[in-house]
């Protein structure tokens, strides 16, 4: 029997989606601790099974890097089909219509930012390729093009300006209640 928790629609996983260096992957792994529920990031799924995103990209470009991340993000999202759990998803992943019409089927959570902050982790992580060069830059216009793509897939958004880890995990759990308990009144 999947696993029932009381602040998300039963039996469907919850992905988050954003931005690079958002913090997704922190924020989701705070989420699934205090949900005890499992979390995948989908980024790391792809270095365990590929080598690094980096490698990827220098080696085989950036078309067979998206490939290889459609395919993980709906083995992961498949596996996960009729139970709460918590995935995170790269940054790009929304761009792929097969990916949006798969996590159509999940609570999706925008971790919604601005450049300021972002500003700081971004200059700390080199290992971005396709921030190479002008990281902010390229930072600034990929969001500009994808803010419509999170915004329209959002089932929840959740401003992550301000807050630690374990704040902005709080504040997602009461939104997922809220969501849930409002679809329930929808539903009867």
């Amino acid at each position: 029997m999947p696993h029932r928790s009381k602040t998300g629609p039963a039996g469907r996983p919850i992905v988050l989606i954003g931005p690079m260096a958002v913090g997704k992957s922190a924020i989701g792994q705070q989420l699934a601790l205090q949900l005890g529920v499992p979390f995948v990031d989908t980024d790391a799924v792809i270095v365990a099974g590929h080598g690094s995103i980096a490698d990827i990209f220098a080696g085989r470009g950036e078309h067979a890097f998206r490939e290889i991340e459609a395919r993980t993000v709906a083995a992961v999202v498949e596996a996960a089909d009729d139970t709460v759990s918590v995935i995170s998803l790269g940054g790009g992943a929304v761009l792929d219509s097969g990916t949006q019409q798969l996590i159509s089927r999940c609570t999706v959570v925008y971790l919604e930012c601005d450049a300021q902050t972002v500003a700081g982790r971004i200059a700390r992580n080199s290992g971005r390729p396709l921030l190479a060069g002008d990281a902010m830059g390229r930072w600034t216009a990929m969001f500009a093009t994808r803010k419509p793509v999170y915004e329209r897939l959002a089932d929840i958004t959740l401003d992550v300006r301000h807050g630690s880890v374990s704040e902005l995990g709080g504040r997602l759990e009461a939104a997922l209640r809220d969501y849930a308990a409002a679809k329930q009144e929808v539903e009867k």
